[in-house]
C-alpha cells in the first residue's frame, strides 16, 4: 500500500476500499476504512509538512506504457482469437445446416412430390447433379468430425484447410456441373408455374414437407449450392482476417482462400462456355417460312459480309487464318462421324434383313429332302434358330451395338454444329481483328469467337477420345456377339451330326460326298429356278370364253382399246371399294390413281361394277389370233422348223380392211441400253409407241419412240411388230 502511494497511484485507493467492503463484515469494515483514511491522512500531512514530493522517473513511465501496451495487445489478441473461433464455427455450422436442407429437399420433398396423383413431368431433371454436391459436402464434414479436435484448438484450423484442399477438385467438378445446369432447373420450375393447379399442389407439398423452413418453392432449396460455392471464399477470407499472421496455419489458410477464389473463377468460366455451347450446338428444324421470318437487315448484312470474306479467302485475295491444331481435331472428328454414321446405317440394314429372315418359316413348308430323319433335323434346327438363338442374338445386338451407335450419332450433332458456327464466327472475327478500337458489339463478336475456339480446343480432344473408345467398344461387342452366335449354332448342329450317316466317313470320302451333294443340290436349284422363270414368263393371254367376249365388247363400247387390261393374277378386295376378280378377267382402266393420289391403286370398270385394283396385278390385254392377216410391217424370215422371227420396217403402214379389225403393237425385240441423253433404254418385250420412224436427218436406221412416258431414239432393227388388241380401223397402232 505504501509502495503504491509512493509511486503516485492514487487510483488504487478506492479499489482497495471496495475490496475491503466486499470481504470484511460491516462492523469491521467501518473500522478498517477509518484506519486507512487516517493513515493516508498522516502520510499526506507529513509530505505536505516536509514540502517535498517525489516525481516519477522516465524509466518508470516507459515501463508503465509498455505494460499498458502489452495488456492492450493481449486483450486484442484474445478478441481476435475469439472472432477467429466464431468465424470457423460459422463456416462449419452453416455447412451442416446447408447439407441438412439439401437432404430435406432431395429426400422428403422429392418423394412427396412423386406421390402426387399426377406428378410433375421431368421432376428428376430438377435434381440433376445435386447428389454429387451433397456427397462432397458430407465428405468435408466427415473429415472434420474424424479429427476430433475442438474449435478452440489451433490445429483445428489446419485440419479445416487440409480437408478443403483435399476435396477442392471434387468440389469444383460437382458444383460446376450443377451451376451449368441451373438455368434448366429454373426454366423447368417456370413451366410448372404455368400450370396453376399443379403449382398449387406443389406449394402445399413443399410447405407441409418442410414446416420449419419458410419455403414455398423448390428453388428455395436448389439455389443453395449456387450461394454456397460463392460463400466459401468469403468465409475463408473472414477467418484469415481474424488469424494472426504468426499463426502456424496462416500460410495454408491463405492458400485455401486463394484456391476457393480460383474455383469460383473456373466455375464461372465453365458456365460461360456451356452457355455458348448450348446456344450454338442446338439443332433447329426450321421451315423455309420460319427462316424467311427470321431475316432482318442486320442478319442479311452479317451473312453478306461473311460471304464476301469467304469469297476473298477462296480467291486468294485475303489470307485465311489457319489453326493447325484445330484443323487436325476437326478433321479427325469428321472422319469419326462419317465412320459412325456408315456403321449405324449398315447395322440398321443388318437388323432389317435379320427381321425378314426371322419372318420366314421354312419348317412349315414341305421341303423336298431325302429321308425323314434329315427333314426332322432340318425342322428342329430351323425352329431353334428362329425361336431362340436368333431372337436372343437380335436383342443383344440392339442393346450392345445399335443403341450405343444411335446415341453416339445423336451426340455428334452438337459438336458438328458448334464447329460450323465457329467457322462463321471466324469470318466475323477476321473483319474486326485489325481494328484498334472495338465497339461493344464488335467486342462481343470477338469474345464469342475466342470462347468457342477455346471450348473446342479444350473439349473436342476429350470428345474424340471418348467417341473413339465407344466405337471400338461397340465393334468389340459386335465381334463377341458373332462369336457367341457361331458357338451356339455349332453346339446346336453338333447335337444332330453324330446321328447322320456321313458323320462316320473318313475325311477323303466325306469331302467327295459333300462335293456330290453340293453339285446335286445346285442342279436341283437350277432346275427349280428355270421352272419358276418359265412360270413367271408364261403369257396370261388365252382364248376368250363367250362371257369374256361379251364383256370385251361392252368395255370397248365405253372405253378405248388402250384402256383394256387383263388380270395377271387373282385379286381379293381387302379395303373399301376394292374388287375381287379372277385371273384373266378383262377390265377397263378409268383412272390410274385413287382419290388420294395413290398410283398403286387403279380405278377399273369390270363391265358393271367399278372399284380399285392394285396396278401390279394388271397387264395390257393382247388378243390371241390363230392366223393373223399379213401386214407390210412383218418381214417373215424363214428359219426352218423353228419359231418365226419378225422385224419392224420403218415407214410401212398396215393394210386395213373393213372385214377384220386387227391391231398391231410395236415391241422391243432386244434389250437396248441408252448411251446418251437422246437415246432411250428398252427391255426385250417392252411395248413402245413409234413417234417418228427416222431421226431428224431422215435416217431410217433410228426411230423416235415413246415408252414409260419418256421419248428417245432406238435402233429400228431392235423393234418388232406383234398382233395386239382389237381396235377400230381408225386406230391401227396401240
Amino acid at each position: 500500500m505504501h509502495c503504491c502511494l509512493n509511486n503516485g497511484c492514487r487510483c488504487e485507493i478506492p479499489t482497495l476500499a471496495n475490496s475491503l467492503k466486499a470481504i470484511l463484515p460491516p462492523t469491521v469494515r467501518v473500522t478498517a476504512e477509518e484506519e486507512i483514511a487516517g493513515e493516508m491522512g498522516e502520510q499526506k500531512g507529513g509530505k505536505e509538512m516536509d514540502g517535498t514530493m517525489e516525481e516519477p522517473t522516465e524509466e518508470e513511465d516507459e515501463e508503465e506504457k509498455k505494460a499498458q501496451a502489452a495488456a492492450e495487445e493481449a486483450a486484442a489478441r484474445e478478441r481476435t482469437a475469439q472472432r477467429q473461433v466464431m468465424a470457423i464455427e460459422e463456416m462449419v455450422q452453416t455447412e451442416r445446416n446447408y447439407l441438412k436442407h439439401l437432404q430435406l429437399c432431395t429426400v422428403t420433398v422429392h418423394n412427396n412430390l412423386q406421390k402426387l396423383q399426377h406428378p410433375p413431368p421431368n421432376l428428376n431433371n430438377m435434381f440433376q447433379h445435386i447428389d454429387e454436391v451433397m456427397d462432397v459436402s458430407s465428405r468435408l464434414l466427415n473429415l472434420l468430425d474424424q479429427a476430433k479436435i475442438q474449435l478452440s484448438n489451433p490445429k483445428y484450423l489446419e485440419t479445416l484447410c487440409d480437408s478443403f484442399l483435399s476435396l477442392s477438385q471434387d468440389i469444383e467438378m460437382a458444383y460446376k456441373e450443377y451451376l451449368a445446369n441451373y438455368n434448366n432447373i429454373t426454366a423447368l420450375e417456370n413451366s410448372y408455374k404455368q400450370k396453376e393447379t399443379l403449382w398449387i399442389e406443389m406449394v402445399k407439398i413443399i410447405k407441409s414437407s418442410a414446416p420449419d423452413v419458410n419455403a414455398s418453392t423448390l428453388s428455395f432449396f436448389l439455389v443453395m449450392p449456387v450461394q454456397r460455392i460463392a460463400r466459401y471464399p468469403l468465409l475463408l477470407q473472414t477467418i484469415q482476417k481474424h488469424t494472426d499472421p504468426e499463426h502456424p496455419a496462416y500460410s495454408i489458410l491463405e492458400h485455401t482462400a486463394h484456391t476457393a477464389v480460383q474455383i469460383n473463377c473456373r466455375i464461372n468460366e465453365y458456365k460461360r462456355f456451356r452457355e455458348v455451347a448450348d446456344k450454338y450446338k442446338k439443332i433447329e428444324n426450321l421451315t423455309i417460312k420460319d427462316k424467311i421470318n427470321r431475316l432482318s437487315g442486320h442478319s442479311i448484312a452479317k451473312k453478306t459480309a461473311r460471304l464476301s470474306q469467304y469469297i476473298k479467302h477462296e480467291t486468294g485475295m485475303v489470307p485465311k487464318l489457319k489453326d493447325e491444331e484445330f484443323d487436325a481435331l476437326a478433321g479427325f472428328f469428321f472422319v469419326l462421324e462419317r465412320g459412325v454414321s456408315e456403321l449405324h446405317s449398315n447395322m440398321e440394314a443388318y437388323l432389317h434383313h435379320l427381321q425378314r429372315f426371322l419372318s420366314c418359316r421354312p419348317e412349315e413348308a414341305d421341303l423336298d429332302l431325302e429321308g425323314e430323319k434329315a427333314a426332322l433335323f432340318s425342322k428342329e434346327i430351323t425352329v431353334a434358330l428362329r425361336q431362340w438363338i436368333y431372337p436372343a442374338y437380335e436383342t443383344r445386338l440392339k442393346t450392345l451395338v445399335f443403341k450405343p451407335l444411335s446415341s453416339l450419332r445423336e451426340l455428334m450433332a452438337g459438336p458438328r454444329n458448334l464447329i460450323c458456327k465457329r467457322q462463321d464466327k471466324l469470318l466475323d472475327y477476321e473483319l474486326i481483328e485489325e481494328k484498334s478500337n472495338l465497339s461493344f458489339e464488335e467486342q462481343a463478336i470477338a469474345n464469342t469467337y475466342k470462347t468457342m475456339n477455346i471450348l473446342l480446343l479444350t473439349e473436342l480432344p476429350q470428345f474424340n477420345g471418348k467417341a473413339l473408345q465407344l466405337l471400338w467398344a461397340t465393334l468389340e461387342a459386335f465381334s463377341c456377339l458373332q462369336r457367341d452366335l457361331a458357338a451356339d449354332m455349332e453346339q446346336l448342329v453338333t447335337s444332330f451330326t453324330h446321328q447322320l450317316p456321313h458323320s462316320y466317313l473318313e475325311d477323303g470320302e466325306f469331302w467327295k460326298w459333300a462335293e456330290c451333294s453340293v453339285q446335286e443340290g445346285w442342279r436341283r436349284m437350277e432346275s427349280l429356278c428355270q421352272s419358276a422363270q418359265d412360270e413367271l414368263n408364261a403369257s396370261i393371254v388365252q382364248a376368250l370364253s363367250p362371257r369374256s367376249e361379251r364383256r370385251l365388247k361392252t368395255l370397248l363400247a365405253k372405253h378405248s382399246s388402250d384402256k383394256i387390261y387383263q388380270l395377271a393374277g387373282p385379286v381379293v378386295g381387302t379395303r373399301d371399294l376394292d374388287l375381287t376378280l379372277n385371273k384373266g378377267e378383262l377390265v377397263a382402266v378409268v383412272s390410274e390413281m385413287d382419290t388420294r393420289g395413290d398410283r398403286r391403286r387403279w380405278l377399273v370398270d369390270a363391265g358393271g361394277p367399278r372399284g380399285y385394283v392394285h396396278a401390279s396385278k394388271l397387264t395390257r390385254y393382247h388378243q390371241v389370233t390363230v392366223d393373223p392377216p399379213p401386214s407390210p410391217h412383218l418381214n417373215v424370215t424363214p428359219t426352218g422348223p423353228g419359231p418365226r422371227r419378225h422385224s419392224y420396217t420403218p415407214g410401212a403402214q398396215p393394210l386395213l380392211t373393213t372385214t377384220t379389225t386387227p391391231c398391231f403393237q410395236v415391241y422391243a425385240g432386244y434389250d437396248f441400253t441408252a448411251r446418251s441423253s437422246h437415246e432411250l433404254s428398252l427391255r426385250a418385250g417392252e411395248p413402245v409407241k413409234v413417234v417418228e420412224p427416222h431421226d431428224k436427218r431422215g435416217n431410217k436406221e433410228w426411230s423416235l419412240v415413246e415408252a414409260r412416258g419418256q421419248r428417245g431414239y432406238v435402233p429400228s432393227n431392235y423393234l418388232t411388230v406383234l398382233p395386239s388388241i382389237i381396235s377400230s380401223p381408225s386406230f391401227p397402232y396401240c
